[in-house]
């Protein structure tokens, strides 16, 4: 898939990910720890793909299930303002493209003003 299609449909579903959390009362602007999931071909993929994240401190990221089905768990603490949110999701679309990986997405905890 192209970037460009890969980043208009990460986009789509990222707004109907942030109407869900809007339905369950999210403040969109109080800071959480935000998980984008990247799949890897390979251990070694993810591996490199977790180093070069972590070496430019774009998140915290860790490669995970490199046996079975080796991903990278990258976690940002950021709120989720939709124009925040997309440019860390596109981000994430255009560093798994670069790689090779898949972007599966991203998610949080709802945050509300009221515990």
């Amino acid at each position: 898939m192209k970037v460009v299609d890969e980043l208009l449909q990460t986009a789509v579903a990222d707004v109907e990910l942030l109407r869900k959390l809007d339905s369950q009362g999210d403040q969109f602007g109080i800071f959480r720890d935000v998980e984008f999931l990247l799949r890897a071909p390979t251990a070694d993929k993810a591996s490199t793909v977790a180093s070069f994240i972590n070496e430019h401190q774009y998140g915290v990221a860790t490669p995970q299930d490199l046996e079975v089905s080796p991903s990278v768990l990258v976690v940002v603490h950021m709120p989720i303002e939709q124009h925040i949110l997309q440019s860390v999701s596109g981000f994430m679309v255009c560093v798994s493209q670069l790689f090779g990986l898949e972007y599966d997405g991203w998610g949080c905890v709802v945050q509300s003003a009221h515990p």
